[in-house]
């Protein structure tokens, strides 16, 4: 594991590097969105395309995974979550600072915490979706559903469903971290001929992570759109 540093704050410690790659990825999803909306236009053209297919594309998500009409509730949170978890997978394939041994930024999913605050936040979406649907009394009474025998195994369900959730996107990433990681210094490890060999294997495996990052950020908010559907699906 890479060090890193914390400090505590009301009892809580807090990581350095998450809270700095953090915002940094909220500061370029942040810019790309206000830098595509300005100036929007009823025929649009060129950045607004662009901002109009980002949300069009996830926009899709939430028709083919919830009940019709949940665009207008869902829709913005599946474009921040998609957008967010995209650039958190992809930052540390571009922008890796380390100082002193210390690193300061990273992909921020490539923490554990980080990827399982994610998942607990989509599945508490998905509880409070059931609670404002069916009232606290209907909801906790899915769980004794088709039988009260069931209990023990839907809260079991709904445990595996955070942790399938969150070590997803952590494992994919981390490995993903660590093999460029190792790669880069293969390359300066043995002179001209490793350098040679490794320069094409990174190249590889940068484009390969790239296309894993894109794919686990699909698999998230696909996934947590259908735990949510799940929840708004329920027979009453």
């Amino acid at each position: 594991m890479e060090a890193t540093r914390t400090f505590q704050f009301l009892g809580l410690t807090f990581n350095v590097g998450n809270m700095i790659s953090g915002v940094i990825v909220a500061a370029i999803v942040l810019g790309l969105v206000f830098i595509c909306s300005r100036h929007l236009q009823m025929k649009p053209s060129g950045k607004q395309n662009l901002l109009e297919a980002m949300v069009d594309f996830t926009n899709g998500i939430v028709k083919s995974t919830l009940p019709s009409g949940s665009t207008r509730s869902y829709g913005l949170w599946a474009f921040t979550l998609f957008y967010f978890i995209l650039i958190s997978n992809l930052l540390g394939l571009f922008l890796h600072i380390e100082v002193g041994g210390v690193v300061y930024v990273k992909s921020p999913t490539a923490d554990p915490i980080v990827a399982m605050s994610f998942a607990l936040m989509s599945l508490l979406l998905a509880q409070y979706s059931s609670v404002k649907k069916l009232g606290y009394k209907g909801h906790f009474a899915t769980y004794m559903q088709p039988i009260s025998f069931l209990l023990p195994v839907n809260l079991m369900e709904e445990l595996t469903n955070f942790l399938t959730l969150g070590i997803r996107v952590y494992g994919n990433i981390f490995a993903g971290e660590l093999l460029a990681g190792l790669i880069a210094k293969l390359a300066f490890s043995g002179g001209i001929l490793t350098f040679a060999v490794s320069v094409p294997l990174e190249l590889a495996w940068q484009g390969f992570s790239v296309f894993i990052g894109c794919i686990q950020a699909y698999v998230f908010v696909t996934l947590s759109c259908v735990y949510v559907s799940q929840k708004l699906s329920i027979e009453e």
